[in-house]
């Protein structure tokens, strides 16, 4: 037991609010009305709330107080209350949140600690769980293979996490497993795994959250299998995402779709990624809106593999090897609209080997898109390329504006590559041609935009203005 006495003066205990309110009911008699206010709201919060200190819990105690901890919670829930929780540390283990469990403490002076056994916050089909004003640090202890995040929400109805700070974890900071309801305003760093990791969402909405400093992806929305999902990640800030693990592309991005359709991607700030600052994987009817990606080690935005539907509208891109792709028809990825988005300062080098097209690149588009009033600066190979090989069908690319780009458009001219229109669009300063013709990587026409597209029928080439 810790030899520290509850902070008397801090802490009201139940017989003194009692008593208290015993007086004013008194005193009432002689100033009802200016009482009133007073009372109401005293009464309110005595319904409402349970009081940590009652149960037995002592804030800055050093003992583990998992047994007082859950007993309190339990009581809580048990009762319809909210558990209120002074400032100070507790320690604390294996602790199962019980369906309407809402646990309030002091944001930024509440912290409860992991003790190290076996996991800390753990819920399971639950209707409602609530978690706000709390400060959950991991310790960067070891979690049992019974969960995969510091805090383990797994088919919760309603999941409602605000202004909690999650620091520490040996896996994900928090996993929401088959839940609903929301996360917003809340702190996750120095994860081991993924900052925030939700699986087979229903409804899901992450917002206004800050993810940094984790080891292998900041926000990870994903399905088992290919399905509708819905989720919003929304205003949000992930910098800082390594990839301990490794790969091309499996780890170390900022947010990762995976699997999920009819997912929204909206005023999200994504820096200093390892790979890409958003990717979307077999994402059907996925939008990537309003987002500034800054620094990623790789692709910047993706839609890749088996997808229908995208549109990426309206992000600036500064930085990364490629600034948008939207690839992999030969999986069956295809339908895009890709408008009004700003792309520059890309770089030759990636966080691997280049493979295929190699880095350098503003744009890579391939199947059925509409691709206008874009602006790429500064891709050092390609500002565009369009197919690879016999990849290639409706592709519109009009009204864009494209300079200081090693070469402007790579169109594929390889047989079995479907139409593309190519018109109204602005070149400069683009020495290697502003449109030109590839067989998979090798350049093979001279610049189509003067010489035009006669040898290719399944291009349509004009009006486009050359600086």
């Amino acid at each position: 037991m810790s030899n520290k006495r509850p902070d008397m003066n801090r802490h009201l205990s139940r017989r003194a609010l009692l008593a208290g309110l015993s007086g004013l009911g008194a005193a009432s008699l002689m100033a009802p009305a200016a009482l009133a206010g007073e009372l109401s709201f005293s009464l309110v919060d005595l319904r409402g709330g349970h009081d940590g200190d009652l149960a037995g819990l002592l804030p800055d105690a050093v003992d583990d107080q998992s047994r007082r901890f859950q007993r309190a919670i339990d009581e809580a829930a048990g009762a319809g209350r909210i558990l209120r929780l002074p400032p100070g540390t507790f320690v604390v283990s294996n602790i199962d949140l019980p369906d309407g469990a809402r646990i309030l403490g002091v944001a930024g002076a509440t912290r409860l600690i992991y003790g190290g056994r076996g996991h800390f916050l753990l819920a399971e089909g639950a209707r409602r769980i609530e978690l706000s004003g709390l400060t959950l640090d991991g310790a960067n202890q070891r979690l049992g293979d019974h969960v995969s995040g510091l805090v383990h929400l797994r088919a919760v109805t309603e999941a409602i996490i605000e202004d909690v700070e999650i620091a520490g974890a040996s896996g994900h900071g928090l996993t929401l497993e088959a839940c609903g309801g929301r996360v917003s305003r809340s702190e996750i760093s120095g994860a081991q795994l993924a900052g925030l990791y939700a699986v087979e969402s229903r409804g899901l909405s992450i917002t206004d959250n800050s993810v940094r400093d984790c080891g292998n992806g900041g926000i990870l929305v994903h399905r088992w299998s290919i399905g509708e999902d819905a989720t919003v990640v929304s205003r949000n800030r992930v910098m800082r995402i390594s990839a301990q693990a490794g790969g091309t592309g499996q780890n170390g991005n900022g947010i990762n779709i995976f699997r999920a359709g009819n997912v929204m991607v909206t005023g999200n700030h994504v820096s200093d990624c390892a790979f890409s600052a958003i990717r979307a994987n077999q994402a059907s009817n996925i939008q990537i809106v309003s987002n500034q990606a800054i620094r990623s080690g790789e692709t910047a935005i993706y839609a890749e593999f088996s997808f229908e539907g995208a549109v990426i509208a309206s992000n600036l891109v500064d930085g990364g090897t490629v600034g948008i792709s939207v690839a992999n028809f030969n999986e069956g990825g295809r339908l895009a609209s890709v408008t009004g988005n700003i792309i520059r300062n890309l770089s030759t080098v990636g966080p691997y080997p280049a493979e295929y097209a190699g880095f350098g690149i503003g744009m890579a588009i391939e199947a059925d898109a509409a691709v206008s009033g874009n602006v790429i600066e500064g891709a050092p190979k390609w500002g565009v390329l369009m197919g690879w090989g016999p990849f290639l069908r409706a592709v519109n690319f009009s009204g864009n504006t494209l300079r200081e780009c090693g070469a402007g458009v790579a169109v594929s001219v390889v047989e079995g590559a479907g139409s593309a229109l190519i018109s109204g669009n602005m070149f400069d300063a683009t020495p290697g041609g502003a449109i030109i013709g590839c067989r998979w990587n090798e350049v093979v026409t001279g610049d189509l935009a003067k010489a035009g597209a006669g040898q290719f029928p399944h291009l349509t080439i004009d009006r486009n203005a050359m600086a």
